[in-house]
């Protein structure tokens, strides 16, 4: 296979001599500086174009002694292209060098692509490592050798080395979608990932998977398909990293073969959905699942406590003064949201029971909101202070209400938060 190579050039000649005998590269991109325009210090560019003796083969050298680096290495004047860039502005060295292995690639577009960055200032190094990293197929390359000393590597101890940067391209590449995590966007890394070719590395190819696969659970448990994201964590129950072995508990109570059970935790995992959604900035979506939440909670104290179920609600359940209206269809007599309430207050005597007595003119008032939105009724979207006033109400009023009736089938507190960070 043709090689190019793309190195940077500084005061030494000897890596980058070594490099290109070692290679043999058929093009050649020499990355150099020009004069200094305060000093009118000649630039590293005068090591491939200068004429004559131009390189001194020791610094300790009176005199230049050795002819350009080209002449030293046989590449005719149809083998390499000098690139000017800037000593020390970096942004500029990174700019340069991305538009250089853009050039390599369209010349060369079957070639293996070598970037040494040996040679240059410490700036061009930077610059050529961070251009080449944004390619998966480009070689990252070092000359090196036993030292000596802090100041180089001796001449004739040089020895070509390949930078090892598949954990750091990993990172790069999964860093988009552990950011996606913060968001709660599980599907959206998982996506992402699914896009992404996995590492060819077995250890980051096992990395690769576990979070392309933990994304989708967190993803299958986000849309309310608990099974599924069960299903996924059971995979990884012996090695989930520490900060997610609490979930794999949480989705087989969300699972629970008891219906009673699983309910109640069901109920506390949609408060925790509806907070991610207004952690998102979707408030209509929040105040809706908060909505089905007040409903649902209503829904589950009846069937659970007295067997009242609101979609058939006896006639003999109906307290005197409560009016139900019945079902075209069938018949029978159905309570919403509030009519249900209601039946939890005349037809319970815990925690539930009292909240709704202290708490009706609230709770009329914070469904509103939702009443009012597009999501709904209405027109209005929901801001983020009518979801404030609505958080600290459920915070302070309904979820310890909630807790309480949870606590008689052990469940005495808020499951903790989806996770909005990710460990390999």
């Amino acid at each position: 296979m043709t090689t190019i190579l793309i190195c940077t050039v500084g005061g030494s000649h000897q890596p980058i001599i070594t490099s290109i005998t070692a290679e043999n590269p058929a093009y050649v991109y020499f990355i150099c500086t020009d004069r200094d325009l305060a000093t009118n210090t000649p630039g590293s560019n005068l090591q491939i174009i200068g004429k004559g003796n131009c390189i001194r083969a020791k610094i300790t050298d009176d005199a230049p002694n050795l002819p350009n680096i080209p002449s030293q290495t046989g590449l005719t004047s149809e083998q390499y292209t000098v690139c000017i860039t800037s000593s020390d502005d970096l942004d500029q060295i990174y700019s340069d060098c991305n538009q250089v292995i853009k050039a390599a690639i369209k010349q060369f577009s079957d070639a293996k692509i070598i970037a040494d960055y040996t040679g240059g200032t410490k700036s061009m190094c930077a610059g050529l490592v961070m251009a080449a990293m944004e390619y998966e197929d480009i070689e990252l390359q070092l000359i090196t050798g036993s030292r000596h000393n802090l100041v180089a590597v001796q001449d004739g101890d040089q020895y070509r080395m390949f930078a090892n940067t598949r954990g750091i391209q990993f990172e790069r590449l999964i860093a988009p979608y552990r950011q996606a995590w913060t968001r709660y966007a599980y599907s959206e890394a998982e996506d992402g990932l699914k896009q992404t070719a996995a590492p060819q590395n077995n250890e980051l190819r096992a990395q690769y998977t576990r979070f392309r696969d933990l994304s989708r659970a967190f993803a299958e448990w986000d849309n309310f398909n608990h099974q599924g994201a069960l299903d996924l964590l059971q995979r990884y129950a012996r090695i989930l990293p520490v900060d997610l072995r609490g979930y794999f508990d949480a989705a087989k109570r969300l699972n629970n073969d008891d219906l009673i059970l699983r309910e109640a935790a069901q109920l506390l995992d949609l408060y925790r959905n509806a907070q991610r959604r207004a952690a998102q900035g979707r408030y209509d979506d929040a105040i809706s699942r908060v909505y089905r939440l007040i409903e649902w909670t209503a829904q589950w104290i009846l069937k659970t406590q007295c067997n009242i179920y609101t979609a058939d609600v006896k006639e003999a359940d109906i307290p005197e003064g409560l009016m139900l209206t019945k079902n075209h269809d069938s018949g029978q007599y159905q309570a919403g949201l509030f009519a249900a309430w209601q039946l939890v207050r005349f037809r319970t005597s815990g925690a539930a029971a009292t909240f709704i007595i202290e708490q009706e003119n609230n709770l009329r008032n914070h469904i509103k909101v939702r009443n009012l939105s597009i999501l709904a009724h209405g027109f209005e979207p929901v801001k983020a202070s009518d979801w404030q006033s609505i958080q600290l109400w459920l915070e302070e009023q309904f979820v310890p209400m909630l807790l309480k009736e949870t606590a008689s089938v052990r469940i005495k507190e808020l499951p903790k938060q989806l996770p909005a960070t990710y460990t390999l």
